[in-house]
């Protein structure tokens, strides 16, 4: 269940809500998946965070984050096609919830997952939940991060430098053609 996902990572503290500082909302956001056929698979809940009503430059100041273009993505397709190379996808479960926060974000309890006697309370986040500002940025943060440690940043580099080396060779070679 989500509840125990956030919980086992440690999403958050509950703390006291220091004087001047606000609290933003959260909602539960529920989705029906489907299988193949047509029917129905599973329910998902994702606890999702008001970040509408952040302001920039007390709850967050960066939010930018790089987005692959899809014309990027079709044209490494096609070369690993062309290629006869393998192409391996993977999802990152609760991808959002591996990136930690720089900023202190206080969030209200998730309705109807109160603590009984701790209503008072409100959640520190220590982690980035789906709907911040800045949650891509620090999740992105998280992978260059992971990435570093495997020393796979490096790599990554290289295989885009040498990707876009070889679409533009083989670009100025059709232009010669012509």
């Amino acid at each position: 269940m989500e509840y125990h996902s956030l919980i086992e990572n440690h999403t958050w503290d509950l703390v006291k809500l220091l004087e001047g500082k606000s609290v933003i909302g959260c909602k539960w956001v529920y989705k029906v998946k489907y299988d193949g056929e047509g029917k129905i698979d599973r329910f998902k809940s994702r606890l999702v965070a008001k970040g509408y009503s952040q302001r920039y430059g007390i709850d967050f100041v960066e939010t930018f984050a790089p987005v692959v273009r899809h014309s990027s993505v079709r044209t490494l397709l096609a070369y690993t096609v062309q290629n006869n190379m393998i192409i391996h996808q993977m999802d990152v479960i609760t991808a959002f919830l591996n990136g930690m926060l720089d900023e202190d974000i206080y969030m209200q309890q998730p309705k109807g997952y109160e603590i009984q006697g701790r209503e008072n309370l409100v959640c520190k986040l220590n982690k980035s939940l789906y709907g911040l500002k800045q949650a891509p940025r620090c999740w992105n943060k998280a992978l260059k991060n992971s990435w570093s440690k495997q020393d796979l940043s490096r790599a990554m580099e290289i295989l885009v430098f040498t990707l876009d080396l070889k679409i533009m060779l083989s670009s100025l070679q059709c232009m010669l053609m012509i």
